[in-house]
């Protein structure tokens, strides 16, 4: 992962100039070499989580299946834009709210994280037939990859 550009204090620092209005965003990102984008994200994130909003994560966030569904639910019910559902929520992007989305809307199930389970594994060696029977069989059950894997075994 390549080393961040800013630190915590320097983008704290710069989210203060802004703030205190001794530069623009526009002019804060020409100035410091980052996308206003970039500068949202950074408002956004310590508006929500305070300092530890700007500081570099190490590990991802870990999320029910529960909170899940109900962002999603909020926002397919149109009460609240992306944005806000993941402020309400403490979701780390708006990246990750489409992802749940994307998953609800092709019927997918909305699971807790389960600590990586692998999905690809070392498999044993098939037929052409075994071959063109799992494809079927993953057809038929709308693509569920991972009750194909276990059918298989």
């Amino acid at each position: 992962m390549p080393k961040e550009k800013y630190c915590t204090s320097e983008k704290l620092a710069i989210l203060g100039e802004i703030a205190s209005g001794e530069i623009g965003v526009k002019d804060a990102a020409k100035k410091y070499g980052i996308t206003k984008t970039t500068l949202a994200k950074w408002r956004r994130r310590y508006k929500v989580y305070g300092y530890e909003g700007l500081e570099r994560r190490t590990h991802n966030r870990s999320y029910s299946a529960e909170l899940k569904f109900q962002a999603v639910k909020d926002y397919l019910e149109g009460g609240l834009s992306q944005y806000q559902v993941i402020d309400k929520y403490k979701i780390a992007s708006r990246t990750q709210l489409s992802h749940w989305i994307k998953q609800y809307n092709h019927h997918s199930s909305l699971t807790a994280y389960s600590g990586g389970a692998k999905a690809m594994t070392k498999g044993r060696s098939t037929t052409w037939q075994e071959r063109i029977d799992i494809v079927h069989y993953c057809l038929a059950h709308q693509h569920d990859y991972r009750k194909t894997a276990v059918k298989i075994r």
